[in-house]
């Protein structure tokens, strides 16, 4: 059983859940908690042998903890996505090995393309591919029709594996810290087009890549998962290309285990990912 727990902090929190499990029978096998001082919240995700009907459980969590906490017990543990892809393949062909061995954690459903360069790959893996053009049409209605075909499905995340089109907020406001983004630089630097060429031409020694939720300020989302790995004044802009788009992948793989394990909290345009 997993019980996540979100609240304004206060003294005994952790003893006063920790009292509601054991009166319930429920040994708690991990517990991680956080607290963030300056906002006054509290996080926790605990682990258990579940002895209790959830929704006793959730009414007596509820009965000891401050009375706008936000409880989760046994949230599904397969999630439900689907992504959406521009051109570039590394970011969806790591997902779709990893859908195929079912290590991903997830049930993808579909993916949705605004080329249809991608279409056989999915194919290949048996994954149904749509491809839905942006040229020629106006942005509301591109949007549309991608909202259209994902209400065909039962979709728990969005996500964006080099999908290159600014989402407008009226897009984004459907689906609040559901949309999970890979942005191929250690933000907040270089944010918007072409970072590794914004990176060369400002002579880094350092590039990274970095997967966060979107909201309506372009790659100032909540920060899921960052890397970095070191470069020198021999890479060129190309060579960047090539060597970020080994921890893209990355970056993205790992920051979709943390939500799909539920190991994420937002706030504040903030997380707390409890590793």
């Amino acid at each position: 059983m997993i019980v996540l727990i979100q609240c304004v902090d206060k003294v005994g929190l952790v003893a006063a859940i920790a009292s509601v499990m054991a009166a319930a029978d429920c040994n708690i096998i991990s517990m991680r908690e956080h607290v963030d001082t300056t906002a006054n919240l509290f996080f926790t995700r605990l682990v258990a042998k579940q002895n209790e009907d959830s929704a006793v459980l959730l009414q007596r969590l509820k009965s000891v903890l401050p009375s706008n906490a936000i409880v989760q017990i046994n949230p599904d543990p397969e999630k439900k996505i689907i992504l959406l892809v521009t051109k570039e393949h590394h970011c969806l062909g790591d997902i779709l090995v990893r859908h195929h061995f079912n290590t991903l954690g997830s049930k993808l459903q579909c993916v949705i393309g605004n080329y249809d360069h991608l279409q056989d790959i999915c194919q290949r893996f048996e994954v149904p591919f749509h491809f839905i053009s942006h040229e020629n049409i106006e942005k509301n209605e591109f949007e549309s029709r991608i909202l259209s075909l994902i209400s065909e499905y039962n979709c728990d995340y969005l996500v964006l594996a080099k999908f290159m089109r600014i989402l407008s907020p009226q897009f984004v406001a459907q689906f609040a810290n559901r949309i999970i983004n890979i942005h191929h630089s250690f933000l907040p630097a270089f944010v918007g087009a072409s970072p590794y060429r914004q990176a060369w031409l400002r002579g880094v020694k350092l590039i990274g890549a970095t997967a966060h939720f979107v909201n309506n300020d372009l790659d100032e989302g909540p920060i899921i998962e960052q890397q970095i790995i070191p470069v020198n004044h021999g890479y060129t802009a190309d060579d960047m290309v090539k060597a970020g788009k080994e921890i893209e992948k990355a970056v993205l793989a790992r920051a979709l285990q943390m939500v799909f394990e539920d190991r994420v909290f937002v706030y504040n345009n903030k997380t707390v990912v409890f590793e």
